[in-house]
């Protein structure tokens, strides 16, 4: 697989200066040659919110180059100096941040996506890292880290370097800096580029604003696609548990009914056992003489007679 030469190989260094708006650092991402392959590459870092990186992916030709420029953002380098002024440059040194160059080779005809629209270039880009760093993909990938280092500048070598650079601009037509020493001129220029340093990062932050929500958009897709495939499984599961316990609903009714016909039975025989006991059923057998024991025979009880009447008394002579 054709891996690109990076340089710096290592390391990535940062010149903080109070006075120099939005410090850079270049990186250059080379096609080693050799093949007649193009190699895609990304760039990645650990806090995307403190750096801005342009271009952050792109396709790279045989034995051709690519220059990333790496932009650390106003705020953030504020912090580091006040970390700086507190803790010195050991304030500095224990900072975690790194940056992952990846890069895989592409087919002859993603390559020719490279002549095209850089809108659909970039959009197949995002797509192509999505699927092959999103797992179960065989493009192998190479993958190299760097490290990142702050580092203060002083301020009397940055005033230096800018008044060396200001007398270049006596022969500029404007007609005020004909009036201008090189003091005002440097201050000119310092506030210049100040504000043209501003412009940068912010159509820059702007356009890393666009990739992370990109970025942030196919995540949630991805998200959201197995959210519904979990809960789409987990309905099925619960769909044919529902239909087994229906099932046995089912047979527990059926069981309930079966103790209610036995409870009914055994009711109705208790309560024809009792009035079995109180002579009232002398013509069955089996429930009049169950509570009695021995082998008793069955006695044939005649009705009793009402005793006879006065005037029956007296019609039959006065006997008794």
């Amino acid at each position: 697989m054709t891996s690109l030469l990076i340089d710096p190989e290592t390391e990535l260094v940062f010149s903080l200066s109070k006075s120099e708006a939005t410090p850079r650092c270049m990186m250059t991402l080379k096609h080693p040659g050799g093949s007649d392959e193009f190699v895609a590459f990304k760039v990645k870092t650990t806090q995307p919110r403190r750096y801005l990186v342009r271009p952050n992916q792109g396709l790279i030709g045989p034995g051709t180059s690519e220059t990333i420029s790496i932009l650390l953002v106003e705020k953030d380098k504020q912090v580091l100096l006040q970390s700086y002024e507190r803790l010195g440059q050991s304030g500095l040194d224990h900072s975690k941040d790194k940056f992952l160059v990846q890069s895989c080779p592409v087919d002859k005809a993603f390559a020719a996506k490279k002549a095209g629209d850089q809108t659909e270039l970039y959009e197949s880009l995002t797509t192509m890292w999505n699927t092959v760093t999103a797992g179960g993909s065989t493009t192998p990938v190479h993958n190299k880290k760097l490290h990142v280092r702050h580092v203060v500048t002083q301020e009397a070598s940055a005033a230096a370097a800018t008044a060396r650079a200001a007398p270049k601009l006596e022969k500029a037509p404007h007609s005020n800096l004909k009036d201008m020493n090189p003091e005002q001129l440097a201050t000119e220029l310092s506030g210049l580029r100040r504000k043209y340093d501003e412009l940068v990062s912010f159509s820059v932050n702007l356009t890393a604003e666009r990739d992370i929500l990109s970025n942030t958009l196919e995540q949630t897709k991805r998200d959201y696609n197995r959210e519904m495939a979990a809960r789409s499984a987990l309905e099925n599961k619960q769909g044919g548990g529902s239909a087994r316990g229906g099932s046995g609903k089912g047979g527990k009714s059926g069981g309930a009914s079966l103790f209610q016909m036995v409870f009914l039975g055994l009711a109705c025989f208790l309560a024809g056992a009792k009035i079995g006991a109180t002579g009232n059923a002398p013509y069955l057998p089996v429930v009049g003489n169950f509570f009695i024991e021995g082998d008793a025979k069955l006695v044939k009880v005649e009705p009793v007679s009402p005793p006879p009447t006065p005037e029956e008394v007296a019609n039959d002579g006065g006997e008794l």
